[in-house]
């Protein structure tokens, strides 16, 4: 692994903790029972876990996200964005980037998002005529799920979709979310 690669690995373990323990810092009651932070209690935290391997494939993602839901109906939220893939002898991609998240639930089985997700691309060619490329791409995906408690699935379409530089293989993306 080439030192740019272990940093980025790095760098993302160390936000990942960093946003947990922030968050555990500030979850604390105070004992006044008149003025207690509500804004704790509508923060729900939630992501997404990622692990595939195969003959000399590897690929690992890990997606935190938390939403503040103002009421029922209505949540907005953050994201943060991290995969590793590899294919042995052949490249070496990683992808980073941040997300944001409006939820808007009309009834409570129906979810209507709209989310806006920055990556940044890296991917290294091994032993092949490509050259190695390091870009930004933009994704902003509208989309409706099925809501049942804390869970949500669902198809979302990418309206900024370049299938040259696209992480995706098609605008159309099924989704599960769970926010707790």
């Amino acid at each position: 692994m080439k030192c740019s690669q272990l940093f980025k690995v790095k760098t993302m373990v160390f936000i990942t903790l960093f946003m947990g323990f922030s968050i555990a810092s500030f979850s604390q009651i105070r004992d006044d029972s008149d003025n207690v932070n509500t804004f704790w209690k509508n923060v729900r935290l939630g992501g997404g876990i990622g692990l595939s391997f195969g003959d000399g494939f590897f690929s690992g993602t890990l997606a935190p996200s938390a939403i503040y839901q103002f009421n029922p109906d209505f949540a907005l939220g953050l994201g943060l964005n991290g995969s590793y893939n590899s294919l042995k002898n052949s490249y070496n991609s990683t992808i980073l980037g941040a997300s944001a998240i409006s939820l808007y639930s009309p009834i409570p089985e129906l979810q209507v998002s709209v989310e806006f997700e920055e990556l940044n691309v890296n991917q290294e060619f091994e032993n092949t005529v490509y050259e190695d490329r390091n870009y930004w791409v933009p994704a902003l995906f509208v989309g409706l799920g099925y809501r049942t408690n804390n869970i949500t699935f669902g198809m979302r379409y990418d309206l900024l979709f370049d299938r040259d530089k696209s992480v995706y293989a098609d605008p159309w993306v099924p989704f599960v979310r769970v926010f707790f």
